[in-house]
């Protein structure tokens, strides 16, 4: 049985700000734009949840990536994209990413159920099915998205064209 909830969370329903609508429409400009004493730019952030997206949804499929030695490996080099073209590229990727999974979250019971191996010590020892790493990695998201609104909202560039809450 899909995991409705786990969808509509990825799509941005009840409390949870759209995702996708959370990083369209931010030039690269903006994207890379930093404020004091906030350790990271929309870019960054966009580029971390799209390296740990991509991490379990290979690791949902079977393949082995490799674990970072170090948490900075997840995130850029560079507070802003280098041009427009890795800005347009990386919320592509983001919206891919989301798609992956939200398609995963609609498979069958049997296969959200599934355990996914373990592949480092920093990962729970305890069986993980599909659906659990699904909802770790969509709550992941939920705690970086939040920033992003946050930052938007400081540029004074909240909500998006997709909506969003103003109150």
């Amino acid at each position: 049985m899909p995991d409705l909830t786990l969808i509509e969370l990825l799509h941005g329903k009840h409390a949870h700000a759209d995702s996708i609508a959370c990083v369209e429409g931010v030039t690269p400009e903006l994207a890379g734009r930093q404020i004091t004493d906030f350790p990271h730019s929309i870019w960054q952030l966009v580029f971390h949840m799209n390296y740990w997206m991509d991490y379990e949804l290979k690791r949902i499929h079977g393949q082995h990536p490799a674990y970072p030695d170090h948490a900075a490996e997840s995130w850029p080099p560079h507070s802003a994209p280098a041009n427009e073209n890795e800005w347009t590229n990386a919320v592509a990727r983001f919206k891919t990413l989301i798609e992956k999974l939200a398609e995963l979250a609609g498979s069958s019971s049997e296969v959200l159920h599934r355990n996914v191996e373990v592949l480092h010590s920093s990962e729970s020892q305890a069986s993980m099915s599909v659906v659990a790493v699904a909802w770790q990695t969509a709550v992941h998201n939920t705690y970086h998205i939040g920033q992003v609104a946050l930052l938007r909202r400081v540029f004074g560039v909240w909500p998006p064209q997709g909506g969003g809450d103003t109150w």
